[in-house]
């Protein structure tokens, strides 16, 4: 059995979940989601403890058990929690803002500041003085994806380290030239 798939979910008291066949439908104080998974997976709410088991042994469906469950797990946490990404802006110049409390601008080089809308369900945050950018939602996925699209617009570069990164990337710097005198 999946070492993933075989854990319990925790269900938080302020965290509803309707199961319909192979769909489910989470709603919590940040947000809901619903995702409909294949028939090849179960799921079983009792007392607060959500079980994901599969109908067989087969090759998919022990792919797709660990999978669902990790998926569940994320919407649950998601809608009740939140997730965030925090991305570094480092450059001479280089500075990200948020206006009118919902726009992401970015100013890294380009002769036009950057603007990213926010897809529905996601917020960001910037500070000046440290210079980073915080990516905030309930559903994981578009976070990710959304820190990414950010991170695309101006990627570090390995020679003096330039750009947007994440807080937790490691660039892998290049030397420079060396200058042979003659």
């Amino acid at each position: 059995m999946s070492r993933i798939g075989r854990l319990p979910i925790t269900v938080p008291p302020q965290v509803q979940i309707n199961i319909e066949g192979s769909a489910i439908h989470v709603k919590g104080p940040k947000g809901e989601m619903q995702h409909t998974f294949p028939k090849d997976v179960d799921f079983h709410l009792e007392a607060g403890m959500l079980n994901v088991t599969r109908s067989g042994d087969s090759k998919q469906e022990k792919m797709i058990h660990g999978t669902a469950r990790a998926i569940v797990n994320n919407m649950v946490v998601g809608v009740s929690k939140g997730f965030q990404r925090v991305l570094e802006v480092n450059g001479v110049g280089y500075r990200a803002e948020v206006d009118n409390q919902k726009n992401l601008m970015l100013y890294v080089g380009y002769s036009h500041p950057v603007k990213m809308e926010p897809p529905t369900g996601i917020s960001f945050a910037t500070d000046a003085k440290t210079r980073q950018i915080t990516v905030m939602g309930f559903d994981k996925q578009l976070i990710g994806q959304v820190a990414a699209n950010i991170r695309e617009v101006r990627p570090p570069e390995p020679y003096q380290g330039k750009g947007i990164k994440y807080i937790e990337e490691k660039i892998r710097r290049k030397a420079g030239k060396t200058g042979k005198g003659k």
